[in-house]
């Protein structure tokens, strides 16, 4: 989602939650016959302060498959999103990989040979259930490492009540850049502090970014599958925050830059934020703090935008423990129908799997998801298959909200990103 959370927020593991063997693709037992601890490391889905970590879905999860599986132990660590890709990556290079992540990106790890091919893990009909826009981007060099874990598609929020109060018809929610503009003046004259909320900060700030982005008609990515950072689109969406939002003061007293996503999410919940683009987890929080909202498709430069952001977070499997058969069992429990629509539904997220998916559109209780579900055909994701993904993104977290700030020219910011994305393909390719 995104995708997203956990150093000093990690929460403890799996305790007591011991014991589980596997045989998905054979015995449930390690390389030596022994009983196999599985480590796995997950992000956590909760807001902070609603009492809905994931934690206590992992739990009831490995206290399943324990009944089932009396062999393999599964120690779960469930961690924020902050930090998580961060964590993992330093227990692979202190040679301490877990057995199984559950995070942000997986390519680099597969291009390394570290992780386990899909097809080596999961029965063909588990691989099958995958909604196949997402199995195919967990691929790389046309084989698939990365198991879709989560979805999520991105829509405009705004808050009813202040539209009103703002003589704004809260039933017409603005579908172009000029109508949000128009907006957000009207909001800003009467006295909202956020018209729009723009996190360009550290944690999601690859995600606004790629909104926009699309909304002037570019991309990170062109056709072909090469960056186009700097293309001619992309720098005129910049200027265009730059002078007609940020520079007009609708986005709040604090930088962007310095502004993170749940900063926003949660002044949207105190009726602080007019607008911002938000995913489906923003529900849960806006109706537990009672704000009455509205969804639109994001607006775009003339009109409303011909795609939107879509985001998977990821799970895959590391070889270096030798535990691929147990931990493809577990894999296998975790995404069988009932278990994936229990954690989906939990946050409002979207289904990666096709049974799921059909579920939630038929679910009368889920019927707010509907809105998502449909952007998900025509979304965009993050060109996550490419090794270079995980730099250039942290890159673009570290650098892309200076690009909005008074006297910076965006061309410089999206200059020096390409030349990043291309020196990281390069070594990509040549290890």
């Amino acid at each position: 989602m995104q995708r997203r959370r956990f150093l000093g927020m990690a929460a403890a593991g799996l305790a007591g939650a011991t014991g589980v063997t596997a045989s998905a693709c054979g015995g449930g037992t390690g390389p030596g016959g022994d009983d196999v601890t599985l480590k796995v490391v997950a992000a956590d889905y909760g807001d902070p302060g609603g009492g809905n970590g994931s934690q206590a879905y992992w739990d009831e999860l490995a206290r399943g498959f324990r009944k089932k599986n009396p062999g393999v132990a599964v120690d779960v660590t469930v961690l924020s999103w902050n930090d998580v890709d961060e964590k993992v990556a330093a227990m692979v290079a202190d040679g301490e990989p877990p057995d199984i992540a559950q995070i942000g990106s997986y390519a680099d790890y597969a291009a390394q040979g570290r992780l386990y091919d899909v097809a080596q893990l999961l029965p063909i009909p588990v691989q099958a259930d995958y909604l196949p826009a997402l199995a195919d981007a967990g691929e790389v060099n046309r084989a698939q490492y990365g198991l879709p874990f989560v979805s999520s598609t991105r829509l405009l929020f705004y808050n009813k009540a202040l539209f009103a109060d703002a003589g704004i018809d809260p039933d017409a929610p603005p579908r172009s850049w000029a109508e949000l503009r128009s907006a957000a003046r009207k909001l800003e004259a009467g006295g909202v502090p956020i018209p729009y909320g723009l996190p360009l900060g550290p944690e999601e700030a690859p995600a606004e970014t790629m909104m926009w982005l699309l909304g002037g008609g570019g991309s990170y990515t062109d056709n072909g599958d090469s960056y186009v950072l700097d293309s001619p689109e992309n720098i005129a969406t910049f200027e265009w925050l730059r002078d007609e939002l940020v520079g007009a003061g609708l986005t709040g007293a604090k930088a962007p830059a310095e502004t993170n996503r749940q900063d926003v999410f949660d002044a949207f919940g105190r009726g602080e934020v007019g607008m911002l683009n938000g995913h489906p987890t923003l529900m849960q929080q806006a109706d537990r703090q009672g704000v009455e909202y509205g969804t639109a498709v994001l607006p775009g430069r003339n009109g409303p935008a011909g795609s939107t952001m879509g985001v998977a977070d990821w799970a895959m499997a590391f070889k270096a423990n030798g535990n691929g058969d147990a931990a493809g069992k577990f894999l296998a429990y975790a995404f069988d129908v009932d278990h994936h629509y229990d954690f989906v539904g939990r946050y409002d997220l979207l289904p990666v799997t096709t049974s799921a998916s059909a579920r939630m559109r038929a679910d009368d209780a889920h019927q707010n998801m509907r809105r998502f579900l449909d952007q998900l055909p025509t979304a965009e994701f993050y060109p996550v298959g490419k090794v270079s993904w995980g730099k250039v993104s942290a890159e673009i977290k570290r650098t892309i909200g200076r690009a909005v700030e008074k006297g910076v020219d965006p061309g410089n910011i999206l200059r020096t990103l390409q030349q990043t994305a291309e020196t990281e393909e390069s070594a990509g390719a040549a290890r």
